[in-house]
């Protein structure tokens, strides 16, 4: 049996909303397909449980009361064209800001 490799929609650096929750955030990190724990992925409601042969991106998330990491299928992201800053603390760690408002790993980050 083959697994057929799809490439990721999204990059690191790109600024995400979840298609259903009310966050946002930038990626950091993406999987080719899940790569989490099973007991993280059987505690999803069967009924919105993404399939695993997808990328899964790890993100500097952020709602209206707090900032925390996010890991996401990429079924439920869509881009975030709102050009808002994202006041994630761990951003600045990982990513730099680019004019376009997009980021970038940081010099840092890639060695």
């Amino acid at each position: 049996m083959t697994t057929k490799i799809r490439t990721a929609k999204f990059q690191i650096g790109e600024t995400v909303k979840h298609r259903v929750f009310p966050f946002r955030g930038v990626i950091f990190d993406v999987d080719p397909i899940f790569s989490n724990s099973e007991e993280w992925y059987q505690a999803i409601p069967e009924t919105t449980r993404p399939a695993k042969d997808q990328p899964f991106y790890h993100i500097f998330a952020e709602n209206a009361e707090t900032e925390y990491i996010a890991y996401v299928s990429e079924q439920n992201l869509e881009r975030d064209d709102s050009g808002i800053p994202l006041r994630h603390p761990q951003i600045d760690e990982t990513l730099e800001s680019r004019p376009d408002g997009s980021y970038r790993l940081t010099d840092a980050s890639m060695n």
